[in-house]
């Protein structure tokens, strides 16, 4: 973590690196960095929330990149899969039966919607996720999309506040 004023004051090409982990669409960091400096955390999430809005299927896209399936304990040790394994911490993967039902769920979604499942784990059980997932099997593809990047925001965000403090 490191203090608004530290950010502020960081070399571009750092600040860029220290936001990456948070979400993989470089425009997004590129974008908050060149609003430097901000006066205060609320200000710099302000901006950060409204970059997100800019968001497309491109964007969505671009950002799966670096998502693990829902369920799967993400390989390497980069920020982005370190960050994963923590969110995704509640889902009990020693459960059998919840993992395999994440599995199936997982591949009935991707034959869908032709992508990995994105939700916001943290602070979700797997049962939760998993409900959450049959439901939005349901969407349609304008629905799922909205529904994606909706969650893609909130797990940037909560990122941002991992990174960003006071």
């Amino acid at each position: 973590m490191i203090a608004l004023h530290d950010f502020n004051h960081l070399p571009a090409h750092d600040a860029v690196a220290l936001l990456h982990p948070c979400v993989a669409i470089p425009g997004w960091a590129d974008a908050l960095v060149r609003g430097r400096p901000y006066p205060s955390r609320e200000a710099l999430f302000i901006t950060a929330q409204a970059l997100t809005q800019t968001w497309d299927d491109a964007a969505l896209a671009l950002a799966l990149s670096a998502h693990p399936r829902i369920g799967e304990k993400p390989a390497g040790t980069g920020a982005e899969a370190a960050l994963s394994r923590q969110e995704q911490g509640a889902v009990n993967d020693r459960d059998a039966g919840l993992a395999q039902a994440l599995r199936e769920a997982n591949a009935r979604y991707e034959a869908r919607f032709g992508r990995v499942f994105l939700i916001r784990a943290k602070d979700r059980s797997g049962e939760e996720i998993l409900q959450a997932l049959h439901a939005r099997l349901e969407n349609s593809d304008a629905q799922e999309v909205r529904a994606a990047l909706e969650q893609l925001r909130e797990i940037t965000l909560l990122r941002l506040e991992g990174v960003i403090n006071e």
